[in-house]
């Protein structure tokens, strides 16, 4: 079982920038995709940034390309979710997810719209307010 933490929520101006972290222990050993999905009150989750194993590959959102940038943080089992530009529209529950090993990345890449159910593993959560 993989256990994900995010942090680095909170309230920001527009046009100001967040960084998110998710740091991921338990059996993690690095051969996950990792994602970044939101969720706002009424409406269904959304993946907005994806990373391969690799820590190369990566796939973004229509609605957050150029201004979200995933990357590896400080080791191999942190993914960063770097936000820049936010607007009210990004007020949401950013939740890290990481699947179970062994997703095509070549599958990921091409979607249009990354869904939820590719992922096994869910951290709980943490509040984005852009106000």
């Amino acid at each position: 079982h993989v256990q994900l933490v995010e942090s680095g929520g909170g309230l920001v101006q527009p046009g100001g920038s967040l960084r998110l972290s998710c740091v991921a222990s338990g059996n993690f050993y690095g051969s996950n995709v990792m994602a970044w999905f939101r969720q706002a009150p009424g409406k269904e989750r959304e993946g907005v940034a994806a990373m391969n194993p690799d820590g190369v590959g990566t796939y973004y959102s229509d609605s957050v390309k150029g201004r979200f940038t995933i990357s590896q943080g400080n080791g191999k089992n942190t993914v960063d979710l770097e936000m820049d530009s936010l607007t009210a529209e990004d007020t949401a529950t950013y939740y890290c997810a990481a699947d179970l090993g062994g997703t095509s990345w070549a599958t990921i890449s091409q979607m249009k719209i990354l869904r939820p159910y590719l992922f096994a593993y869910w951290g709980q959560g943490t509040q984005v307010t852009v106000s």
